[in-house]
């Protein structure tokens, strides 16, 4: 475990020109011209081994001074067509010794708010930074599957949230004089005095994004690619938008188009004065008294296994360690306060969508990763973000719900390296699956298949091609619903 605080632990980092990253790409980034496909020199193993270890130990040792997966094998690799579906076969996750150590830090940010995070492969010092923003109620934890694997050839980062998993204040923003009844002394933020240190404490989406922001700046200390999962895509997309310097490309799994009810003061200062409480520290007891029934219900452990069972479509996935972790969480002091705070946060200064476009006007690497049979962020709203921005390849994973880099890591990992490299050598190796032309204006499916556990597995991939018509949001809305319904019964 490290401790960093932010007062002496600034790293001064050259910011990367614009012309040097921003217009990275496959070939699909407009105002770029497609570059010649490079020679391959190797084919896909089909059998248990690689291309480039037979053996399967997965390592193969590159000049650049870390050593790269076996997953370059596969990315050169030939399809093994079945029926219409070309098949391919693709690296597992790494067990034991093969996979990266992870380590612990605690990065004290400001007074009384200390930012947990863990990271992996911070050896490899000429690799790419990639920093892992979890979604609403989880945490870390939920990437250590991504910290273990990419940290093997890249810098890997994780952190939780102010106000969620282990960044939850080590004291009460807003004691109470007494303790009442009901256990009121367990439920912190709801007395009369604030304390100076949360003074402007708001769990709000522009708190996130400046906590990222400063972490970025001074913790890791280089631009970074920022992977966000549902919430933490909304904030990756956000920090990405507004401090285009610190972000190197952003890829969104199941990202959530939006967050926030409230109006935000800076956007609507007049009708923000009619919930001046908003977010805000002691919440008022009327709020007290509808989050103790809400919260009561969802911390409830049946309910969170319920939860899991809803958002993973492939319910033989072992999440005993996500259960935990969230239930460990829900029995801090602090937890109730600040989910309630959370809800009743005002919403962004800018929106998802305004986001997307500054984004995609700064030229910022974008790419999309969501699972088909997510009961929450339907498969409509991705392919909306694949129309806003037609240049970013967009994956469709079947089956997978609203976590695929949980429930289906070999896969998003793969598809994360593909992507890492394009925008690495701007555009000269190509994302996974636009080995031809076509297939970046009429798409393509595949069959990955892997083995974990001993046993193989395989899940239906489709790359949207930029030929998205509204016959195929309708097509792809309809058929996530019947999915959804045989996916979550079984």
């Amino acid at each position: 475990m490290e401790v960093v605080s932010s007062c002496h632990s600034g790293l001064a980092f050259h910011r990367t020109p614009s012309s040097s990253w921003r217009s990275r790409g496959n070939g699909l980034v407009l105002g770029h011209a497609r570059p010649t496909r490079p020679r391959r020199s190797a084919i896909l193993c089909m059998g248990s081994g690689t291309a480039s270890d037979p053996a399967g130990s997965g390592k193969a040792h590159a000049s650049r001074g870390f050593y790269v997966s076996d997953v370059d094998a596969a990315l050169q690799g030939i399809p093994k067509r079945v029926g219409e579906v070309e098949k391919m076969i693709i690296p597992g996750l790494p067990e034991g010794p093969e996979s990266s150590l992870i380590s612990t830090g605690l990065w004290e940010w400001k007074p009384k708010l200390t930012v947990y995070y863990e990271k992996s492969g911070t050896g490899n010092s000429k690799a790419p930074s990639v920093l892992f923003l979890p979604g609403f109620g989880v945490g870390t934890f939920h990437f250590e599957k991504q910290l273990k694997d990419l940290g093997r050839d890249y810098k890997v980062w994780t952190m939780d949230f102010l106000g969620q998993g282990m960044s939850l204040p080590c004291e009460d923003p807003a004691p109470k004089n007494t303790v009442g009844e009901f256990g009121e002394e367990a439920f912190w933020g709801f007395g009369q005095e604030l304390q100076p240190w949360a003074e402007e404490l708001v769990y709000s989406i522009d708190l996130w994004r400046d906590q990222v922001q400063h972490f970025v700046e001074e913790v890791i200390g280089e631009p970074v690619y920022i992977v966000g999962n549902s919430l933490g895509g909304f904030v990756a997309l956000y920090l990405a938008a507004s401090c285009p310097h610190l972000v190197k490309g952003v890829t969104l799994l199941n990202a959530t188009p939006f967050w926030g009810f409230l109006p935000n003061p800076a956007r609507s200062p007049r009708l923000s004065k009619i919930f001046p409480w908003a977010g805000t520290f002691p919440l008022p007891s009327f709020v007290r008294k509808l989050t103790e029934t809400v919260w009561q219900k969802i911390s409830d452990p049946r309910s969170i296994q319920g939860i899991l069972k809803q958002v993973y479509a492939d319910h033989s996935t072992n999440v005993d360690k996500v259960f935990s972790r969230i239930v460990e969480t829900t029995q801090h002091p602090a937890a109730a306060a600040s989910f309630a705070s959370i809800m009743c946060a005002p919403k962004g200064q800018i929106s998802f969508e305004e986001a997307l476009s500054r984004c995609q006007r700064q030229g910022t690497p974008i790419s999309l990763m969501y699972g088909r049979e997510d009961p929450w962020v339907r498969p409509i709203w991705g392919i909306k973000v694949k129309q806003q921005v037609p240049e970013s390849p967009y994956y469709e994973i079947s089956p997978a719900g609203h976590c695929p880099h949980d429930e289906v890591p070999e896969v998003i990992n793969y598809l994360l390296r593909g992507w890492l490299k394009n925008v690495e050598s701007e555009g000269s190796i190509e994302i996974p699956f636009l080995e031809e032309p076509s297939y970046a204006e009429d798409g393509v499916s595949r069959e990955l298949e892997f083995v974990r556990g001993g046993s193989k597995k395989s899940v239906r991939v489709r790359l949207f091609g930029s030929k998205i018509s509204l016959w195929t949001q309708l097509s792809s809305f309809l058929k996530s619903g019947v999915t959804n319904t045989r996916v979550v019964s079984r």
